[in-house]
């Protein structure tokens, strides 16, 4: 992968912004591998994302964003840089249902995730086996009605040590305490089946099977005090029909479901998402 470092900005749209960002890239000689642009007509807002050699600009980042933010200022922009050189620290928690977890297990250890996968955090001990196959800490924090509170401040403090930049709750079957879900605000990434609001609960997909669905699906997502509520990063479906027992469609479920996942983390890690209000903007 080239060395590249990610600017990322969001700000009121107007004339004149691709110009002043190009004219400062030009100015101290970068070298423009990849740019998106999107301007949200009905919000008047403007987003942005490009790649830059790294090896073309004369300084590191923090050269680099102390001479752009006069421009920031300027253009009123919520903007970052990112190295693409150091990958984002991720945290997976799961519960007992491995697909999820062992999809993105494997893309880490196959390097077609660019990311450090620090720790797993479960409420159940099922799939240590697993992690520790990968010489990944692997922490069981069992959460019941009476300790709840203390197994998510045990979280908070393990996801803290590690200094964490990203928390994916691979089937996580637990639900994020309010004051858990607003610190780590726009790095928690979440996987649901789409069948959400029709089918909630429990076995959502024998509800399906027996409504006759002709579509099943998943939804990525980031993770908000509202259940299920946050912005989507990533959604796919799969037709199935008639003929598919409920055990098939479990089986196609769990496929939509890793891939969606495995895509949304991709897209979040290589600083390609922009959340405005409650909406995504997703670079491809």
């Amino acid at each position: 992968m080239e060395h590249t470092y990610r600017l990322v900005i969001s700000c009121p749209d107007r004339v004149g912004i691709v110009a002043k960002v190009s004219n400062f890239l030009t100015t101290y000689n970068g070298w423009i591998t990849e740019a998106s642009h999107h301007s949200d007509s009905p919000a008047g807002w403007f987003f942005m994302r490009h790649e830059i050699k790294a090896s073309s600009i004369p300084f590191g980042l923090d050269q680099f964003r102390a001479a752009f933010e006069p421009i920031a200022r300027e253009f009123d922009m919520s903007w970052h840089v990112a190295d693409s050189a150091k990958p984002k620290r991720v945290v997976l928690m799961c519960s007992k249902e491995s697909h999820c977890v062992a999809d993105l297990l494997h893309r880490w250890h196959s390097k077609e995730l660019n990311t450090e996968i620090v720790a797993v955090i479960s409420n159940h001990d099922d799939l240590r086996r697993m992690v520790d196959w990968h010489h990944i800490p692997y922490h069981h924090v069992p959460v019941s009605k009476d300790t709840r509170e203390a197994a998510f401040a045990e979280i908070g403090a393990l996801i803290d040590g590690y200094d964490t930049d990203v928390i994916v709750l691979a089937r996580y079957m637990q639900i994020l305490p309010p004051e858990l879900c607003e610190r780590y605000s726009g790095r928690v990434i979440n996987i649901h089946h789409s069948f959400l609001p029709s089918f909630a609960g429990a076995r959502p997909y024998h509800q399906a099977y027996s409504r006759g669905v002709k579509l099943i699906g998943a939804t990525c997502h980031y993770v908000t005090q509202d259940l299920d509520e946050g912005p989507i990063i990533e959604q796919d479906v799969i037709r199935v029909n008639h003929s598919d027992s409920i055990e098939d469609m479990v089986r196609l479920g769990k496929d939509v479901e890793k891939n969606v996942l495995a895509r949304g983390l991709r897209a979040h890690i290589e600083d390609r998402v922009i959340t405005y209000e409650n909406k995504t903007v997703v670079f491809g």
